[in-house]
């Protein structure tokens, strides 16, 4: 019997390292994202700047802003602090001292009271870089909110990139691609100048993401460009670089609780909410394309009689619905900046055998929002806009191009280059 116990606590101390390693691997969860039930409306911006891409250029004065409400009468003591990560968003283990200014601590003291609303919130905001914290490497960071007597407990997370902006980039969109031509899709070509970014081999140590509409279930990530002439690396020709065309965002709007406003059917008062029921919405996938100006994706906090909709805005229950037949196994979300682009129960369509119509409840504060439907397959990951909205290769689209680089001997991923890219009309 003891030389079994010996044999078992053997085997169990070489499993060790093995089990520790596996549990290294499993990825953290870096998305924005929200994970307290009174924490609402999160909008993450270039601060003067609601449509520019959330990248701060070293030595300039971009900062990013981060804001969002508490559902509660009083304010909370709230404290935040940044994580730096490599490309693909996974922590890169440098130090604090090694990536910030400062202590990675600092607290939110900007704040403000609703005014005159049926729901009662408080208003918080910041500013990064800041006199507290000032990121000093360039790469993905990721901003963590917690109470200060908590600290241990995230109530939300975004993510904001520091870039060098040593290595221009320059790119085309267009409907004529490898698969269809001006059917369905849209391919990307691009030009990356590492000239002045110092790369010793732009053919294999460049990491190009391309990302669709803020989306990140579709953003795809490059290792190899097509060719390389001189310090100039061509991203071509290459599949990952065609895209679903999809469709317009839908558009509605809760500014007033007088009148229903753009996407609206009915408003009613039932204690303690204002209730705006959508208009049903259906499938466009088998409909001509109809150009509309949208956002690709973003929403804007606005009440229509307020100048300062922060805090004179109130919370409402919006009713979406969708006309669709019900697809056992397949899953449909709601997408936009307003869910954070995450796949979860907050943004999941729930189908109504009664009424025969996938539903969603949700609270959201009064303004203007960008919405599309994607179903998501059995065991998926990405959503598809051709099942509900259809892809039209005239489709308005926003494209965010981003390179990375590792020095040899760094342990990080700097960020050398944004750009981005509209698809024409």
């Amino acid at each position: 019997m003891t030389s079994v116990l010996r044999y078992i606590c053997a085997l169990i101390l070489t499993l060790l390292p093995l089990t520790g390693g596996m549990m290294a691997q499993r990825p953290v969860d870096t998305m924005t994202g929200v994970f307290d039930e009174r924490i609402k409306s999160l909008r993450v911006t270039l601060d003067g700047n609601d449509f520019a891409p959330l990248v701060v250029v070293m030595g300039s004065r971009d900062a990013i802003r981060v804001e969002f409400d508490e559902l509660a009468e009083d304010r909370s003591y709230l404290r935040y602090s940044l994580t730096h990560c490599n490309a693909n968003w996974q922590p890169s283990g440098l130090t604090e001292s090694e990536y910030l200014n400062g202590f990675n601590e600092a607290t939110i003291d900007n704040y403000d009271f609703s005014r005159a609303t049926t729901v009662h919130y408080v208003h918080y905001w910041l500013t990064v870089p800041n006199e507290q914290i000032a990121p000093t490497v360039s790469g993905n960071y990721l901003l963590k909110v917690y109470n200060e007597n908590d600290p241990d407990n995230t109530l939300l997370q975004c993510r904001f990139m520091v870039s060098e902006e040593s290595a221009p980039v320059a790119a085309d969109v267009s409907p004529r691609t490898d698969i269809d031509f001006n059917v369905a899709h849209q391919q990307l070509s691009i030009a990356v100048e590492t000239e002045h970014a110092m790369v010793r081999d732009p053919f294999n140590d460049l990491m190009v993401y391309v990302s669709q509409n803020g989306r990140l279930d579709n953003e795809v990530a490059l290792r190899q460009p097509l060719r390389v002439t001189g310090t100039r690396a061509f991203y071509e020709h290459q599949p990952a670089l065609i895209f679903d065309a999809g469709n317009e965002y839908r558009r509605m709007e809760t500014v007033s609780t007088e009148f229903p406003s753009m996407g609206v059917a009915d408003i009613n008062y039932a204690y303690p909410y204002y209730h705006f029921t959508l208009a049903t919405d259906g499938t466009r996938a088998g409909e001509q394309y109809l150009y509309d100006s949208t956002q690709h994706g973003r929403y804007f906090i606005r009440e229509y009689n307020s100048d300062e909709s922060d805090v004179d805005a109130d919370y409402v229950v919006v009713h979406f619905t969708l006309d669709y037949p019900e697809t056992p196994g397949t899953m449909i979300f709601l997408d936009g900046d307003f869910v954070q682009r995450r796949f979860d129960s907050n943004s999941q369509m729930y189908f109504n055998p009664t009424t025969g119509l996938y539903e969603r409840v949700m609270l959201l504060k009064q303004g203007a929002y960008n919405y599309q439907y994607l179903a998501v397959p059995p065991n998926g990951r990405r959503g598809f806009t051709s099942w509900i909205e259809g892809d039209k290769f005239q489709t308005v689209n926003e494209y965010l191009i981003k390179v990375y680089y590792r020095r040899p001997g760094e342990r990080y991923d700097r960020l050398i280059g944004t750009g981005t890219t509209v698809s024409d009309h």
